[in-house]
């Protein structure tokens, strides 16, 4: 194995030759300390950068072991040792064509995410990330080559040594998203789908930004629903316990619901420390819905929602490319049932009103309604199957009447109007007849076939990630602005990735059990065994189920079995 030394000659010796003599670096050059390994060189400067990997044996950095003694705190560590490394890398003074000079590290944002981009092994701690070799138009500039890869980055992996990290943060990191998990655990045992600390600040800078917003009111809980939580480093936490059940939150426009909608749905992830929703925590089993006119729905069992079309078509096993707003709320709610979701949210903003509710002016002139719409179905999610709702509304008031918790937003105050709500029940009746489906809440899973996931087009491999909201996936073009819980493209780009897997796995195995294998997958190899791309982060389970029911090449068979539940 060569040494640096050696990596720094060759990379001089071909200043002035064609781009792909950089392919000769391709290999294990021992550093200082570390272990370069250049794994794949890019074919032209304007090209996907070149994927590298550098190995810290553990016996170098000397990071106290108890930062990643368990997984959560191992993907708050790793998380925090990637944002670091990123920003020793940004000062590489840049030259050349196209990417030169460049390092492309796969850190975060808000969230804290596992990560292809490092790991840590049983001997050593690895981080992957691209570079942009340099060149002038196509010519190499080996003399720049031997500087970013032999000087700048040295350099740049001393500041993760724990000689000169700030161990103080990288402990906050970890001990944060071990908290995180701490009390996303206790939830279900304590009757609770979400917890929101005092102090808490939960309003964005803007729509598009991951920043709290400077001056904002901080969140405060309302007497009735507060609680104290026991965690492991940061001692009891006080705020609000959001229990299960039917949760109704309503208030004025612009008064802060969709801000308290916004901040439970990304509560599924720990935050980073200082973010402000750093104690928001939310089940793991939480899914946000909205409908989605002209998505493709495969082979759902709607009935419960949507039944007796006209012309007696079936709802037990529909299918369209082609939904409506009603039908795709329909399908998205039997969806998240079918995988196993145990808390649905939902703002009325952006959810279709008649799967929402029908009125008592509505009942009385429509006979022949086709559609039975969540209210008369909410309160047996509850009941029969254990699912939670959390309905955001500003006109919904018939909803007052079937639900267990009210919480009033006043200019980003929560005050809790249960009392009140059925007061206002009890004294002006909508006259809305109660619904008595006729057709049994149910799910029936489905068993995909292996064919619905082919990643190629012409010939090759077309996995592209565009942002959170597409994904390229073969010849299909997957719109997943729907899916409100992808927070990051790398978890996207993962997705892609699996469903190419699925094309392994799937045979008689329902959706539901081809996600956990694929979890337990995860769990076992970790991201990289999926593609040595370093811009993977793990997605969940519902988010790739949402992106594989949006496929239209996908194609589904009834489980034929007498269980009627994932």
């Amino acid at each position: 194995m060569n040494d640096l030394g050696a990596l720094a000659q060759l990379l001089e010796s071909l200043d002035g030759h064609g781009y792909r003599a950089y392919r000769r670096i391709e290999g294990a050059w021992v550093g200082p300390g570390f272990t370069l390994l250049v794994d794949h060189v890019q074919p032209d400067p304007f090209a996907t950068p070149t994927r590298l990997r550098v190995r810290l044996p553990h016996s170098v950095h000397r990071l106290p072991p108890e930062l990643w003694s368990n997984r959560a705190r191992r993907t708050g560590l790793l998380d925090y040792l990637l944002r670091v490394f990123k920003r020793a890398v940004q000062s590489c003074p840049g030259v050349g064509s196209g990417r030169s000079c460049q390092f492309f590290v796969d850190a975060g944002g808000a969230e804290v995410l596992e990560r292809a981009a490092a790991c840590m092994g049983p001997d050593y701690l690895e981080l992957r990330f691209r570079v942009g070799l340099p060149a002038r138009g196509r010519t190499v500039l080996g003399q720049a080559a031997a500087r970013l890869l032999t000087e700048v980055l040295p350099q740049a992996l001393q500041a993760l040594h724990a000689a000169r990290l700030d161990l103080a943060q990288a402990r906050a990191w970890a001990d944060l998203t071990e908290d995180h998990a701490h009390l996303q655990a206790q939830l279900e045992s304590l009757g609770l789908v979400a917890f929101v600390r005092d102090g808490s600040v939960l309003p964005r800078e803007s729509g598009v930004s991951s920043r709290p917003l400077s001056g904002a009111v901080p969140f405060e809980s309302p007497p009735e629903l507060r609680v104290t939580l026991a965690t492991l480093h940061h001692g009891p936490v006080t705020g609000m316990g959001l229990p299960e059940g039917v949760t109704v939150v309503t208030g004025g426009g612009f008064h802060g619901k969709t801000t308290l909608l916004e901040a439970i749905e990304r509560g599924v992830y720990p935050h980073v420390p200082g973010d402000g929703r750093e104690w928001v925590v939310t089940r793991s089993t939480t899914v946000k819905l909205r409908s989605e006119d002209g998505r493709a729905v495969t082979g759902v069992h709607l009935t419960p929602f949507v039944h007796d079309l006209p012309f007696g078509a079936s709802t037990d096993f529909f299918s369209t490319a082609d939904a409506s707003g009603s039908t795709s709320l329909a399908a998205a709610i039997q969806e998240a049932l079918e995988v196993g979701a145990r808390v649905l949210l939902l703002d009325e903003d952006t959810s279709a009103t008649n799967l929402l509710v029908r009125d008592a002016r509505m009942q009385r002139l429509v006979r022949r309604e086709t559609i039975t719409p969540l209210i008369d179905r909410v309160r047996e999610l509850h009941e029969r199957l254990g699912v939670s709702t959390l309905l955001v509304t500003g006109g919904g008031g018939d909803y007052l009447d079937v639900a267990d918790r009210v919480l009033l937003l006043e200019n980003y105050r929560v005050r809790d109007a249960t009392e009140e709500a059925r007061a206002l029940v009890r004294e002006l009746p909508t006259g809305r007849a109660v619904g008595d489906p006729a057709h049994p809440l149910r799910v029936r899973p489905r068993v995909p076939e292996a064919a619905s996931f082919d990643p190629r087009r012409g010939g090759r491999v077309k996995i592209k990630a565009q942002g959170t909201e597409t994904l390229l996936f073969g010849r299909e073009t997957l719109d997943l602005r729907g899916l409100e819980q992808l927070v990051d493209p790398s978890q996207t780009r993962a997705i892609g990735h699996l469903m190419a897997r699925l094309r392994e796995l799937a045979g008689d195995r329902t959706l539901a059990q081809l996600l956990a294998q694929l979890e337990r997958e995860l769990d076992e190899h970790g991201l990289h065994h999926l593609d040595p791309a370093p811009e993977l982060a793990r997605p969940r389970r519902y988010e790739l189920a949402g992106t594989i029911n949006r496929l239209r090449s996908l194609r589904v068979r009834p489980w034929r079995s007498e269980k009627s539940s994932p």
